[in-house]
């Protein structure tokens, strides 16, 4: 079982409170980063999207990535797409789950019990 465990998202999402929940209930214990309120740095979101691809680290079915120009939506790269997740970090997917050099982009009770199964 991973032993260090840090979460990040957002406080109000109900996609995190799912998360935590879960992780909660299954006696996982984990450190909250909020990146809404402390930041994310462009190295950590380059460390995602290397893991993951930009593509599965920037949130676009969130209100603030549609509310974009279509100028700034429009031929994205991950240097773009990381500039835009660090100055809006709500277009970060929540959550972000890393455990001991594993990272989940989002939340799947599957995905979660197959990380954390025992034995």
């Amino acid at each position: 079982m991973p032993v260090s465990v840090t979460i990040h998202g957002i406080k109000n999402c109900d996609t995190m409170k799912k998360a935590r929940d879960w992780l909660d209930a299954h006696g996982v214990a984990y450190a909250f980063h909020d990146y809404k309120v402390s930041g994310v740095t462009p190295q950590k979101l380059a460390e995602w999207c290397a893991a993951l691809g930009w593509e599965a680290v920037l949130n676009r079915a969130g209100t603030t990535f549609r509310k974009l120009p279509d100028a700034d939506r429009e031929g994205l790269d991950q240097g773009r797409a990381i500039a835009l997740m660090v100055a809006q970090p709500s277009m970060i997917k929540r959550p972000m789950l890393e455990a001991d050099g594993r990272l989940l982009a989002g939340f799947s009770a599957d995905k979660y019990a197959a990380l954390f199964q025992k034995g």
